[in-house]
């Protein structure tokens, strides 16, 4: 095998090295509370989405691939494989796109994290201290992972929650493997040849896009095991001819920016900079959407007068909520609304809100947000702090000649405008109680606030699953 390169150790290395020696006893206690509830606002998303019919469909699925296991998936009350029931609870989390988003990497971590702690740690019988460690030095290595891009997967097509999710899953399942810092750096390598993450779902609302973290964490566990028996993998992931950023990025790649990877690691703490979403839709749109609610319930407009809307975006967004303007104006499903500045403007402006309500078939169809979204067009925010945060602004102009316009200059629940830990512990309260009675939600509330007093895994998994 080859000799590590002289000079200044490779970036898996360093990720490594950290991943390694991360305990639980090292985080900070913000941190660790931080991190649990971006778990319990995870679970809550989870829970909801049983109720939706991708949920089964991909359940049934995995099902008749392998059958019954050993490791619970959330809220069904069945066993999978342990790869199987990763993919599984991935898909739960994310698949109302209502995760969290870490706003520099442009990537959902917890959807990717979490089931590879949450299922690995039961497999394993981990204790919650040995969950929160690994947890957290996966939402480290990959929102730094992200960051470098610098919003640039999202330009040429890939999505980075499927893509850098995997690195960060890798550490964080070889982590609780109890992996060396050599085996660390291989499970890397080999996650560079199993990331991945399309894009191409905007173009017809695809369901694609759906499976990505849970696919990463399904893909981080094989890299660990992999790694853990000596399965070789490239050293150079990262700054390689052909690793991540030039084989993805390419022209777009600038190498000094790698040193953004591993920038205050151990003491500035990304954990903190993950943004909970108040709205089930692209985070993108979130400022867009509060600007609408604020000026439909300041200016009470009547929909037939309104001549024209027009969204303000970071530029780097319009190629995915703005674009192409067919498909945005008439989404052919939910998951499709989801990314459509046309629909969310139009519907926030005229109910005054935007839930998973919003999302219903028949919300979709509404005639008279339909007709409204007709009217709305976008324009390059030239003021756009993107990607520190996702600007928006919305300008409604009246057949009278009114005009009126409200900016949100810094999208609600990002680290400079948080939700509360109350606002995000009523969120997983409103989303698992489409699917939990209140006493059982409460329980799996104090259960996981608590994580640190966890003795096994195993256990919390049967409870989330509701076995």
């Amino acid at each position: 095998m080859d000799l590590e390169p002289k000079g200044t150790p490779l970036l898996a290395g360093r990720l490594a090295e950290f991943a390694s020696a991360l305990s639980y006893e090292r985080i900070p206690s913000a941190v660790l509370a931080r991190a649990k509830h971006l778990m319990l606002d995870a679970l809550g998303i989870a829970f909801a989405s049983t109720g939706f019919d991708f949920a089964h469909r991909s359940l049934s699925a995995l099902r008749a691939l392998s059958g019954a296991g050993e490791v619970p998936v959330i809220g069904f009350g069945e066993c999978l494989s342990l790869r199987d029931a990763a993919l599984l609870d991935g898909i739960l989390i994310h698949g109302l796109d209502y995760d969290d988003t870490h706003s520099k990497g442009v990537v959902h971590l917890s959807a990717s994290q979490l089931p590879t702690v949450l299922c690995l740690g039961a497999h394993r019988h981990e204790s919650g201290k040995e969950a929160l460690a690994a947890y957290v030095a996966g939402v480290e290595a990959a929102s730094r992972l992200g960051a470098v891009a610098k919003g640039g997967f999202h330009q040429v097509g890939f999505h980075p929650t499927g893509l850098v999710g995997a690195f960060g899953s890798a550490l964080a399942a070889g982590k609780l493997m109890g992996l060396t810092q050599e085996q660390l750096v291989m499970a890397q390598g080999i996650a560079l040849s199993a990331a991945a993450g399309s894009l191409e779902f905007l173009e017809d609302g695809a369901w694609t896009k759906r499976f990505h973290a849970g696919w990463a964490a399904q893909c981080g566990i094989t890299a660990a095991a992999l790694a853990q028996q000596g399965f070789v993998g490239a050293r150079r992931a990262y700054e390689g001819r052909f690793g991540l950023y030039r084989s993805h990025l390419q022209e777009r790649f600038c190498e000094q920016d790698l040193a953004l990877a591993d920038k205050g690691l151990g003491q500035v703490w990304e954990v903190m900079e993950v943004a909970v979403k108040p709205f089930p839709a692209c985070h993108f749109t979130h400022a867009s959407i509060d600007a609408a609610i604020a000026l439909g319930q300041e200016e009470r407009f009547d929909p037939s007068l309104i001549e024209r809307v027009t969204a303000l975006l970071p530029a780097e967004v319009i190629g995915t909520v703005c674009e192409p303007q067919g498909n945005k104006k008439r989404p052919k499903n939910p998951y499709d609304a989801q990314f459509s500045i046309p629909f969310l403007v139009a519907s926030a402006l005229l109910r005054g809100r935007f839930t998973l309500a919003e999302l219903s078939p028949e919300a979709i169809r509404d005639p008279e947000i339909l007709a409204l979204a007709d009217r709305v067009q976008y324009e390059i925010d030239p003021d756009s702090g993107f990607p520190r945060c996702y600007s928006g602004e919305v300008c409604i102009e009246t057949k009278d000649g009114r005009r009126s316009s409200k900016r949100e200059a810094i999208n609600r629940g990002s680290s400079e405008k948080p939700l509360s830990e109350e606002e995000i512990e009523k969120k997983f309260h409103d989303n698992a109680g489409r699917a939990l009675a209140p006493e059982k939600a409460r329980e799996i509330a104090r259960a996981i606030l608590s994580l640190e007093e966890a003795g096994d895994l195993m256990v919390l998994a049967r409870t989330l699953s509701g076995g």
